[in-house]
């Protein structure tokens, strides 16, 4: 009964949401090494066609062995409503990373495939939760699992 109260408004709210502001945390494990990192990861989400594309542009800074490596991302979406309260994206898009760890390069393109679970249980607020798979395209071409998850803040 409180789970249906929870999640009892309408998905369709925060499609009245221009501009949503994504705040929580990353984790990243390399699938080669097994070295995972950790950091808090800030995103920006907007609907340019409605129920077809969301674009997200996203970055989180890691901590690495006494470095820093940020890494951001730019996620072309399609949006799945699965309730009345849920939604599931799954997007695919381009990455940079900028490092300033001894022994690499200091900068690095690849792409990623994402699923996004959205759940808003007020017009304005919700949280999510990102699995990710993510392929570097430099010389070593790295590969990696990560997932986000946090708080949903939507704008008018």
């Amino acid at each position: 009964m409180m789970v249906t109260a929870f999640f009892a408004t309408n998905a369709a709210v925060a499609d009245n949401n221009a501009v949503v502001f994504e705040i929580g945390g990353a984790g990243e494990w390399d699938t080669k090494t097994s070295a995972s990192q950790f950091g808090p990861n800030f995103g920006v989400e907007v609907t340019p066609i409605e129920n077809w594309l969301e674009i997200e542009l996203s970055a989180t800074p890691f901590q690495v062995s006494g470095a820093t490596e940020w890494e951001s991302e730019l996620v072309f979406k399609k949006p799945f409503e699965l309730s009345p309260t849920a939604e599931l994206m799954i997007g695919l898009g381009p990455t940079w990373t900028h490092s300033n760890r001894p022994g690499e390069r200091a900068d690095s393109a690849g792409g990623e495939v994402a699923l996004d679970f959205m759940f808003w249980p007020k017009p304005h607020w919700g949280w999510y939760v990102e699995p990710t798979y993510g392929v570097a395209f430099d010389h070593g071409h790295r590969d990696s699992v990560g997932v986000a998850a946090g708080l949903l803040f939507g704008i008018p």
